[in-house]
């Protein structure tokens, strides 16, 4: 079975337009002015938040436990970690 090249020529050629654009030919006239008091509530966010209570460790499980878990799709890992806290959180003393 043969690829075809599904790229449109098109689009390289827009960007070609694009990257010999002038800055002041940009218009900008719908964009609103932002003014100070805008910047002043502004919340800098820059990526993820890092996860610190997470540990990487090597697990043997049953191979059928293992497949089931997988089979669940994307997150399978959370929800076996979910798991674990549940019966971490049900056996707590007190």
């Amino acid at each position: 079975m043969s690829k075809k090249n599904t790229s449109d020529s098109s689009v390289f050629s827009d960007m070609d337009r694009l990257r010999r654009m002038r800055d002041e030919d940009i218009d900008l006239s719908d964009i609103p002015e932002v003014t100070p008091e805008m910047f002043a509530n502004c919340v800098v966010r820059v990526g993820l938040k890092p996860v610190e209570n997470k540990k990487q460790v090597t697990l043997r499980v049953d191979a059928d436990v293992l497949k089931w878990f997988r089979a669940q799709g994307r997150g399978y890992q959370t929800k076996i970690n979910a798991l674990l806290r549940a019966y971490m959180e049900a056996h707590k003393p007190g």
